[in-house]
């Protein structure tokens, strides 16, 4: 299928052929017949994604100073490399539009296959010909309602959302401030429940095609606005303002509090400087609201993720609600988004859709632009790139590549670039614009978004899981079953229950089992084991500025995420397990109590016992700042210690003095365990990490988080 994608490194834009989407649980998989243009955004984004490095910069201190902070503690090498895969991903244009549903995720009741919907969202409403969204995101559109008509909707219920911010009472005069596409949606709302409007803008042209539109019952320019105001609402000022220009000025509100009447509402919708000027707010004793998006709901990922709605008696209207309201007022013919449709451009020509958008040699009007797609034409989950590279069984592991999210992009690709026997053969994601991308890179053989055909072709060696964290033991269970090697990144799996049935898989299959637990294979530890060979007992302590996370990210959901000691921790079980060179025999952990803000897994305290006397104790907190290096290991024993900072260097203490190791970026060991896992394989090798060995780390984890609940020390006895 094709999409449009933004390159913000290069600033080049480009309709890519990649596999069609899948549909997951609370979504629904649909043909888009029309998309529109938002083009006050989208030239925004592109116009920054055009401008230079320094320009960038310069847009987003906010962000500069993050990678400054990120510097101090990562250093220049990893920083830097980071950076520039963010800047270098594609980015999904467009947010809304309509089409048919051709396929149902689990859990998706309100919708049938074949039911017209408008769809919305950033990342999911795309430019493409087949989206995949979120039911809470769609709406069903009435029969009287066209396909061209209905793609306005998530722009509609921005403007919906402006006008009930407003809290607009009968009879009250409203005016709007900017005539763009936003303004004159917001204009037609108003006037579909009878407001009277006036609408502002610094562009003639729009004031007077708004006139003649029949939008407004007075239009003006800023200069005018005041005087006109007056004749207006017979001296008293308009009841509220709603202000959907979109510039780096603070014209706007300033001009919002001269036309107000005193106590009135100022509601912002548009992207407008806020420097409140004080004196006309408070003498007017002016209200100021910020309309957030399509409503409420929005930015929320429980709600548009994950399908939770909102109690109706307690949230009235909802992002879902006011797109169905909008499109309720189409259906009654109270509003019409057809006369606001200038252009209509097929996908094929989006490239050129956006040249005329940033240029417009003839000076056309623009205002609605819609892109129009193929309805009857078939599309595929996986798409082939003929005269690449072919399987080979001699001399490279033919490698299948799962999850092609960030951290498969940052340091699995990264890592696989440097082993000359790796063979990157396929890869699979949910977005398909990641694995058609990374397969061109790797002049791969195909790209899919249905994991299921790695796993099934049998000509790949190597199975490389990176997805998230619930699809981990479905996908190694699958992949051993058909005896493929595994690397799967941490965790291994979620509970007891998907361990117990690894385990039993693992010991029937011929293929090796690998975990993503790496800092066993840093240099840092690597030196740290050979220095405390035949020490033990060692006492080993392990610090994680983890960082805060927010309450609605996916690594907290238990089904999707697992929680951050099972997600993340899991690391630092298993480099105690490592550095002791003993089985834990027990675990004691304990949880700082719920406070405002702070996570409950976030802060753990972990101590392990060793077989063979070692003690191992992690601290893992999200309390700290940003400031303060994410990882500290210290190792003690026989006379010796070690510490280990973030693994850019490490110190060795002995009696007769120290000596300090540093490097310009961290090294925590990703490259050296996809190299030696690779080896293995081809060598015909065990696996560098026993399999007893990874069902332990993962199960002493399991353990802990027991432990915390319970209160109680914990006998680590996996069924192995």
């Amino acid at each position: 299928m094709k999409q449009i994608f933004q390159n913000f490194k290069t600033g080049k834009l480009k309709l890519e052929e990649i596999p069609t989407p899948t549909v997951k649980e609370g979504f629904v998989l649909v043909k888009n017949h029309f998309s529109l243009i938002s083009v006050g955004t989208e030239k925004s984004v592109i116009e920054l994604a055009q401008k230079s490095m320094i320009g960038k910069a310069k847009s987003r201190p906010d962000q500069v100073k993050e990678v400054i902070n990120k510097v101090k503690t990562d250093g220049i090498l990893t920083t830097f490399q980071r950076v520039m895969k963010k800047l270098d991903e594609p980015l999904a244009l467009g947010y809304s539009s309509s089409g048919e549903i051709i396929e149902i995720g689990e859990n998706v009741k309100k919708f049938s296959v074949g039911d017209r919907v408008a769809c919305a969202g950033g990342g999911y409403a795309s430019h493409a010909e087949i989206i995949t969204v979120p039911k809470n995101l769609c709406v069903k559109i009435p029969d009287n309602v066209s396909y061209k008509q209905a793609s306005f909707a998530t722009l509609g219920s921005i403007a919906m959302q402006g006008v009930r911010r407003a809290n607009l009472t009968q009879g009250e005069k409203v005016a709007v401030i900017g005539l763009g596409l936003l303004g004159q949606l917001t204009c037609q709302i108003l006037k579909a429940y009878g407001f009277s409007v006036m609408g502002i803008d610094i562009d003639k042209t729009k004031v007077k095609d708004s006139l003649e539109q029949g939008l407004l019952d007075i239009g003006a320019s800023p200069n005018e606005a005041e005087q006109l105001t007056k004749t207006f609402t017979n001296n008293n000022g308009v009841d509220s303002v709603i202000i959907t220009a979109a510039t780096k000025t603070n014209q706007p509100i300033e001009l919002a509090g001269k036309v107000s009447k005193k106590k009135g509402t100022i509601s912002v919708v548009g992207d407008v400087k806020m420097d409140i000027p004080r004196k006309v707010y408070y003498t007017k004793e002016l209200d100021l609201k910020i309309s957030c998006s399509y409503g409420p709901g929005r930015y929320d990922e429980g709600y548009e993720e994950k399908g939770y709605d909102y109690p109706f008696e307690y949230v009235r209207w909802t992002e879902k609600r006011n797109m169905e309201e909008f499109v309720r007022l189409i259906n009654k013919n109270l509003i019409n988004p057809d006369k606001l449709i200038t252009h209509i451009f097929d996908i094929e020509e989006a490239e050129k859709t956006y040249d005329f958008i940033l240029n417009n040699p003839k000076k056309e009007k623009i205002n609605g632009i819609l892109f129009s797609y193929d309805t009857k034409k078939e599309h595929k989950n996986i798409i082939s790139f003929e005269g690449n590279t072919k399987y080979e069984s001699k001399d490279k592991v033919n490698v299948g590549l799962i999850g092609v999210g960030n951290f498969a992009q940052g340091i699995i690709l990264p890592a696989l670039k440097k082993i000359k026997n790796a063979n990157l053969i396929a890869a699979a994601d949910t977005n398909g614009i990641n694995a058609q991308r990374i397969i061109k890179q790797f002049h791969g053989q195909y790209a899919t978004t249905d994991w299921h055909k790695i796993v099934e072709d049998k000509n790949i060696d190597l199975v490389i899981v990176a997805t998230r964290h619930n699809l981990h033991a479905t996908i190694v269970i699958e992949a051993l079953k058909r005896n493929k090697n595994v690397h799967v990144e941490k965790p291994l799996c979620l509970n007891n229950d998907e361990l117990k049935e690894i385990i039993k898989v693992a010991k029937n299959s011929t293929g090796r089992l690998m975990v993503g637990f790496n800092r066993r294979f840093a240099p840092s530890t690597i030196k740290a084991k050979k220095i405390f060979k035949n020490n033990a007992p060692l006492i080993i302590s392990c610090t994680i500025n983890a960082g805060f996370i927010p309450k609605n990210h996916w690594v907290h959901d238990s089904k999707e995420g697992g929680g951050r000691i099972i997600g993340e921790a899991c690391h630092f079980v298993d480099l105690c397990h490592y550095l002791a060179g003993s089985e834990p025999t027990t675990v004691f952990a304990s949880l700082v109590p719920l406070q405002k803000g702070v996570q409950t897994e976030d802060n753990i305290a972990i101590t392990l016992d060793f077989k063979n006397g070692s003690h191992g104790t992690i601290i893992y907190t999200s309390l700290a700042p940003k400031t303060l290096p994410k990882e500290r290991i210290e190792i003690f024993g026989g006379d010796k210690a070690m510490v280990i900072d973030n693994f850019k260097s490490d110190v060795i203490y002995t009696s007769s003095g120290k000596k300090k190791t540093h490097s310009y970026g961290q090294n925590k060991g990703h490259n050296n365990e996809f190299k030696s896992f690779i080896r293995a394989i081809k060598e015909g090798k065990p696996c560098p990490i026993p399999l007893q060995e990874i069902i332990l780390s993962t199960q002493a984890t399991f353990d802990s988080l027991e432990s915390a609940k319970k209160k109680q020390i914990i006998n680590v006895s996996p069924e192995i």
